[in-house]
């Protein structure tokens, strides 16, 4: 190859990488037009603790000054989106969202498709965004879409790190360990995806493929465990992985039935000193539903004096645990019942007003309320619900397609797909198990990881064509070849 040559094969190379940038701009766009209808960013009541609890954070963490600071939420995810919002405006957050979300699924669509790349990148990216709720939780300042997202990195790492260059896989990195942090949540998938690609590795040619990805992601994982030990020793005093939260599983076994008999049978009888609890002062009032439990402002947990609601976060455990041993079965089939309504409630959230959280925007972004009231959320206008049932008519025929191709996949080696299908179809599992049986049912924790199964259906669908036309994505040379 002459001079001549090299230079119109750099000026080539330097034109596609223009347009797969171009690409990942205009797809980011188009994942936040819920927000654009909006007229503002989606918001919740946690967005207030999100956004206002980065400045305080900050402050102990570098000044060492320790003010207020919230108890359930994400440090780290604060911390993360502190530099962009400066608490001034939400809008940089999804902006946030959105470009690592359209940079990740450029990432995605490149270890499947061959062909086409930016045709198709931008038609998945198309789709999605309107036919799933991926666009909602992009356009959501909450880190909810940082799940998929992280999900999605844990593949590329693991099942197509050849696809990826050295920077690629380097941010990668960086992305998996803060998305883990992001959310408690998140926190609880991620080591469960770490075993369960343990037991592929038990497989000799699985071992050769995917040894090396999934060591650094377990590392990655481990690493985040010891950042949230170390931050919250730092904050409040004592390693923990969830410092401050409320008694989650209190209120769950109670409201599923089995902790509320335990109660009743324990905490009137006479002569008992072990059950001399704080939460058997309300045994004749005890609620049927975690969220009377927790949230309500006449609920227990939000009536109780500082004290006492130390002291309920320390006979949660004794009492999860006590309901177990007294009531197995009850517990059990309380558990399923819970975590497979949740399995099913895939319903785009109601993004109604909160007069809390309206009058709430001014304390952490000066201005903002009256900004918010121009949305058509403080008018309860936003029309999710269409956007939700057709989501939800996407996300059920996707999952009967992508069962119905996992046996063609396998006879085809499909090996990048198949690994997608082993990170996503345990993801929606697991978040069922973890968010309606552990926590409470609640449609957006479902919405904000089903969006991946239309993605797999659309992937696969690209990747047959492909075969079809005589390349599988199986040939793809590796980034730095390609």
């Amino acid at each position: 190859m002459n001079a001549n040559d090299s230079i119109v094969s750099a000026e080539a190379v330097s034109r596609q990488h223009t347009r797969h940038v171009l690409a990942i701009f205009v797809a980011a766009i188009s994942l936040c037009w819920p927000a654009f209808l909006n007229r503002y960013p989606l918001m919740y009541p946690d967005s207030i603790g999100y956004i206002g609890d980065g400045r305080a954070i900050a402050a102990a963490l570098f000044l060492h000054r320790f003010g207020h600071f919230g108890w359930q939420r994400s440090a780290f995810y604060s911390l993360g989106i502190l530099p962009f919002h400066l608490n001034r405006s939400p809008w940089p957050i999804v902006a946030l969202h959105a470009l690592l979300t359209a940079w990740v699924l450029w990432l995605v669509v490149r270890s499947i498709v061959a062909r086409g790349r930016t045709r198709s990148y931008l038609l998945v990216v198309a789709l999605l965004s309107v036919l799933s709720s991926v666009a909602w939780f992009v356009s959501f300042a909450v880190p909810d879409i940082l799940g998929p997202v992280l999900y999605l990195s844990i593949y590329l790492l693991v099942f197509a790190r050849d696809t990826l260059s050295c920077p690629e896989r380097w941010l990668l990195r960086v992305l998996v360990g803060w998305c883990c942090l992001a959310h408690s949540t998140h926190l609880l998938l991620a080591p469960c995806l770490c075993a369960l690609l343990a037991v592929l590795l038990l497989f000799r040619q699985a071992r050769a493929r995917l040894w090396t990805g999934t060591a650094e992601v377990a590392v990655i994982v481990a690493l985040a465990f010891a950042s949230q030990l170390g931050l919250n020793t730092f904050l409040f005093g004592r390693p923990s992985l969830d410092a401050g939260r409320p008694p989650l599983l209190m209120a769950r076994v109670i409201a599923d039935g089995p902790g509320r008999m335990y109660l009743e049978q324990n905490c009137t009888r006479l002569g008992r000193t072990d059950l001399d609890w704080t939460i058997c002062t309300h045994v004749a009032n005890l609620p049927d539903s975690e969220d009377y439990f927790l949230w309500v402002p006449t609920g227990i947990f939000a009536t109780a004096t500082e004290v006492e609601k130390q002291q309920l976060r320390r006979e949660e455990m004794p009492l999860v645990l006590a309901t177990v041993r007294a009531f197995p079965g009850a517990q059990l089939r309380a558990s399923l019942q819970n975590a497979w309504e949740q399995f099913l409630d895939i319903d785009i959230a109601d993004f109604g007003n909160s007069t809390w959280m309206e009058g709430s925007l001014d304390t952490v972004m000066p201005g903002s309320e009256a900004r918010y009231r121009r949305s058509l959320q403080s008018r309860s206008a936003v029309p999710s619900d269409f956007f939700s049932d057709l989501a939800e008519w996407v996300a059920s025929i996707s999952l009967l397609v992508v069962l119905g191709t996992i046996p063609l996949l396998w006879r085809w080696r499909a090996w990048r797909l198949l690994g997608m299908v082993f990170i996503v179809l345990p993801v929606l599992v697991l978040n069922a198990i973890f968010t309606g049986a552990l926590s409470g049912i609640d449609a957006r924790y479902q919405a904000r990881v089903v969006w991946l199964v239309p993605l797999l259906a659309v992937l696969g669908v690209l990747w047959v064509v492909e075969r079809y036309r005589g390349r599988s994505s199986e040939e793809i040379l590796p980034v730095s070849a390609a």
